[in-house]
């Protein structure tokens, strides 16, 4: 008789996004007539430059033809892009191409990332925090028991008004942290001296630090580091994850890659110190047939100069977005952080409100969507976050009624 992976049911039924677009889909087949102005999901909502559209049809045209064709590619990118990466995104740094994994995009990266790791380890994660962090480590056996909302194995960095949303240091030893900055979902980012002091607290208690930096091209201040490779030291301690989901409209396309350098090494049970670039090969390898050759020649298509410029287009459109929730939810009373380095805005509900009753309230009263904090983490309670990936004049329309 087979036996199922007992950690799959120890996650609560309803996945964050899923039970927003169950009462979205509810409250619309309602109300028929209803204008719901979405700015919840951060799914893109621009078209794909046209220098990959045109990259991709070029790439496409060269199957037709023998001397071209593409068939198998290396499960860890093709050079080309490899390499693209390296000069473009880590110029200086010290990165090689060979530290460098092309994948479907982050979130199934920070997801199977635990594969490599012992489901013994002590595990750190902010909260509130992406759910795919949470989630895969539970499937993993690393969580514990979910018992009043939290999981009893996990540390818990508490991100709130009273740290201004940057964790502390953990109080106890933990061999795995997950780091997001720029944040989802708060928006916030840390400075190079904050994170200097993870990789600090990483290389004294050998730890290994999981940097989503997803959103880094939407950064704007001068002192918040694109990579956690900026700061000295992180090369033995840090796997840096990025996607071109946000950046270049990817969501629907799928490419991203991790950056695992030869110098960061785990313990194996005998105490061999491995490298862990060696491992996730490995894992990619075996499980992983690698990313399309046309997607792969689109997203190298983005370091070009005219790559650039369209993708920096699309950046500030959306960033111009943020500044305009911003703005809407501060005239209202309301205090919010993110929307500076962030296509995110997280607001602190008004009159103690909790998270799915704003919700409510925002989709019955404004037909406006956002994401309850809640869904994020415990933490996130009394917070929903709004996201910036909207039409603008949807967007102008939905501060309009909120401000109505």
């Amino acid at each position: 008789m087979p036996y199922i992976n007992e950690n799959f049911i120890k996650i609560p039924a309803a996945y964050l996004f899923s039970e927003v677009a169950r009462r979205v889909s509810q409250y619309a087949s309602e109300n028929p007539g209803a204008d719901i102005m979405r700015m919840g999901i951060g799914d893109v909502t621009l078209p794909l430059p046209d220098v990959c559209v045109d990259a991709m049809m070029k790439a496409a045209d060269e199957q037709r033809k023998v001397e071209t064709f593409r068939g198998y590619g290396p499960e860890q990118g093709y050079d080309f892009l490899r390499k693209a990466i390296v000069e473009n995104d880590f110029a200086s740094l010290g990165i090689e191409a060979d530290e460098v994994f092309v994948s479907d995009g982050a979130k199934s990266d920070t997801g199977n990332i635990g594969d490599i790791f012992s489901g013994s380890n002590k595990v750190a994660i902010t909260d509130p925090s992406y759910p795919v962090y949470v989630d895969t480590n539970a499937m993993g056996g690393r969580a514990g028991e979910f018992v009043n909302g939290c999981w009893t194995d996990l540390v818990y960095l508490t991100c709130n008004e009273s740290n201004q949303f940057i964790p502390d240091l953990p109080e106890e030893k933990v061999d795995i942290v997950y780091l997001c900055y720029p944040n989802n979902p708060t928006g916030t980012t840390l400075t190079k001296d904050q994170l200097a002091s993870w990789v600090g607290y990483a290389q004294e208690n050998r730890a290994i630090i999981l940097f989503d930096a997803a959103y880094e091209a939407f950064i704007t201040e001068e002192d918040v580091p694109h990579s956690i490779y900026e700061i000295a030291g992180a090369k033995e301690v840090a796997i840096e994850f990025r996607s071109y989901s946000k950046t270049a409209g990817f969501t629907g396309t799928r490419c991203g890659y991790t950056v695992i350098p030869k110098s960061v090494k785990a313990s194996s049970e005998s105490g061999e110190r491995v490298s862990l670039n060696k491992l996730w090969h490995r894992r990619q390898t075996t499980k992983f047939n690698g990313v399309s050759y046309v997607v792969q020649r689109a997203a190298e298509a983005t370091y070009s100069p005219e790559g650039r410029r369209q993708v920096d287009e699309l950046v500030r459109y959306y960033m111009e977005n943020a500044r305009v929730i911003r703005e809407a939810l501060q005239s209202i009373g309301l205090s919010v952080v993110g929307g500076v380095n962030a296509p995110y805005v997280w607001a602190k509900t008004p009159d103690g409100m909790s998270s799915w009753d704003y919700f409510d309230f925002l989709l019955k009263k404004k037909n406006i969507v956002c994401t309850p904090g809640v869904g994020f983490g415990a933490s996130g309670e009394g917070f929903v976050r709004f996201s910036a990936f909207g039409d603008k004049d949807r967007i102008a329309e939905a501060t309009r009624r909120m401000l109505s």
